[in-house]
């Protein structure tokens, strides 16, 4: 088929380009830089939404939530210089998240570059580390190109984020070139079928077999045949550090969640497995208990990896049996083995089902306000497919640990541990899926950081509600300070705002709740009000963790010291 050539500015190409890739939504805060691709997706209006936030951490961070719920890259652009930094969170966050995401960066323009001109950055050194490719497109003529490229690198193997720098002079540029013909599609990653049958032979002599599931390229078909490959030899399954909706939670397969604040018997029970599949995450340092629930490099029992980036096997960890390939190919061939083995390990799989339930029953914590409960309440009340975000902080401890997760793309949070990502996750969540219920659970703290995108909520109509757990400090912080420096107590308080009043002044709807009791009525109140809502917590700073006081960590601290 012949290519149609039209002449086009450079902005206006990179929109098509877009347009022709499936992109809806932008996140940005615009700058004079690209304004010419700005001017380019004016024709787009109706069909990809430009969301203009308040800052470009903020747009990078719902970039990376929308690339983490759809599986496909989340776009973000911003300025160049000050802008390009404040996005970097984001950018980090996907990369260590496995998100497909593209960042479009404006640039100095050509003449001026390597002067060190005005916001001028080298956005290859810059975001090297950070990011699977890092490009400058200097020639007009290559942005479908480019672009194509872009897609095709964020979506393969590990999916990851990139980086696009725009040079102001490039975008305005005339050119009589013809778009890319379709756009990118993430490439299929079967196992092999020798590895699969290394695989049921394993299985079939293993007595504790256990898989960790997590990491990127799921679907909810995937999480539906590892349910079922689970099911059908009795195996164990936890998941990675914030991974928990990868397997149904209610599952009696399912054994909890194997990342912070890991239940003791859980680790326990890992190390005592003869046969560990691991089934998505990269095995980081957080899902392995800073490399110490598996023996590095020779693990203990024998191991199975399996990744869609093919550079994580055996990165860390040296695996009996590496198997390059995504989650839906991988489960789907798991889920067609003849089952077996499910009788002889029925006691292996009961009695880490009865840990787990007994560690989500919320524990009794100083204060009028337990967490544990009120999360527990929206375990048993929110709708199954209902979202649930968080950033990074001891309170974050409470919403994984006794919230259950029912079905695929419920959980949005950072294994990069980046706080203030939970409010511009949620809005980007709701803007993507308006129809289901979304929860941000933040701390004081971690809601200061980028809490100031409320405006972008209420803009937008993003009915997201907001849970602020406010116990007037650095939860986290706090808490390793007690521990290392008992009593030495510096720089980890905090003077915050009335939160409700702060929501209300934004036009959100705003409440303070100060016992547990009263949280259901404002919680339906907030459910009600037809706005982004704020429920601010007032927690007792006592309660550091659900089973840990913070007079009992500084305690601990001292007795360690003395």
């Amino acid at each position: 088929m012949a290519e149609t050539l039209r002449t086009r500015a450079g902005g206006q190409i990179l929109a098509d380009q877009l347009a022709i890739q499936g992109v809806d939504t932008v996140f940005c805060v615009p700058g004079e830089s690209y304004l010419a691709v700005i001017d380019g997706l004016y024709s787009y209006a109706n069909s990809i939404r430009m969301i203009n936030t308040r800052h470009e951490g903020g747009a990078s961070n719902m970039a990376e939530a929308y690339g983490k719920l759809t599986g496909r890259p989340g776009i973000c652009m911003v300025t160049r210089g000050p802008g390009a930094t404040n996005a970097s969170i984001g950018l980090h966050t996907a990369f260590q998240d496995s998100t497909p995401m593209i960042l479009f960066v404006g640039q100095v323009g050509r003449d001026a570059l390597d002067r060190e001109a005005f916001q001028e950055i080298d956005y290859r050194r810059m975001f090297g580390e950070m990011a699977k490719w890092v490009a400058e497109i200097d020639d007009v003529r290559r942005i479908p190109e480019y672009v194509s490229r872009a897609f095709h690198t964020a979506l393969s193997g590990r999916p990851g984020p990139v980086v696009l720098a725009l040079p102001e002079d490039m975008l305005t540029d005339m050119a009589d070139i013809a778009d890319i013909a379709h756009p990118a599609i993430a490439p299929s990653i079967a196992p092999a079928a020798a590895d699969m049958m290394a695989l049921e032979a394993q299985l079939a002599v293993a007595e504790r077999p256990f898989m960790i599931v997590g990491g990127s390229t799921w679907s909810q078909d995937a999480v539906n045949d590892i349910q079922a490959f689970a099911e059908s030899h009795g195996i164990s399954v936890g998941a990675s550090l914030r991974s928990q909706d990868c397997f149904d939670n209610r599952h009696p397969n399912y054994a909890g969640d194997v990342g912070i604040a890991l239940n003791p018997k859980l680790a326990k029970r890992i190390k005592e497995s003869d046969l560990l599949m691991v089934v998505g995450p990269r095995l980081g340092e957080m899902t392995t208990q800073g490399y110490t629930l598996v023996d590095v490099p020779n693990p203990s029992m024998t191991l199975v990896h399996v990744h869609p980036g093919v550079s994580e096997l055996g990165r860390v960890y040296l695996p009996d049996i590496a198997i390059n390939a995504r989650m839906p190919e991988f489960a789907a061939a798991a889920r067609a083995m003849a089952p077996g083995g499910v009788k002889a390990r029925e006691g292996w799989v009961m009695n880490a089902r009865a840990d787990y339930l007994e560690r989500i029953k919320p524990t009794e914590v100083p204060g009028p306000v337990n967490l544990g409960k009120i999360v527990a309440w929206l375990n048993d009340t929110l709708p199954e497919d209902a979202i649930i975000t968080a950033g990074a902080g001891n309170y974050a401890v409470w919403a994984h640990r006794f919230f259950q997760h029912k079905k695929y793309r419920t959980q949005l949070a950072p294994t990069s541990g980046a706080m203030g990502y939970s409010v511009p996750a949620a809005i980007s969540a709701k803007l993507t899926e308006p129809n289901r219920t979304v929860v941000s659970f933040n701390g004081d703290g971690c809601f200061m950081m980028l809490g100031q995108e409320l405006a972008t909520a209420m803009q937008f109509n993003a009915n997201v509600i907001f849970i602020i757990v406010n116990n007037g400090m650095l939860g986290t912080i706090r808490m390793h300070q007690e521990r290392e420096y008992p009593t030495r107590v510096h720089a980890t308080g905090l003077s915050n705002p009335d939160f409700a009043a702060l929501a209300r002044a934004y036009g959100a709807f705003g409440e303070k709740v100060e016992r547990t009791e009263d949280f259901a009525d404002v919680f339906a109140a907030a459910q009600a009000c037809g706005t982004a809502a704020v429920i601010e917590l007032v927690v007792d700073a006592e309660a550091l963790t659900p089973e840990q006081s913070l007079s009992g960590m500084r305690a601990q601290g001292e007795k360690a010291k003395a």
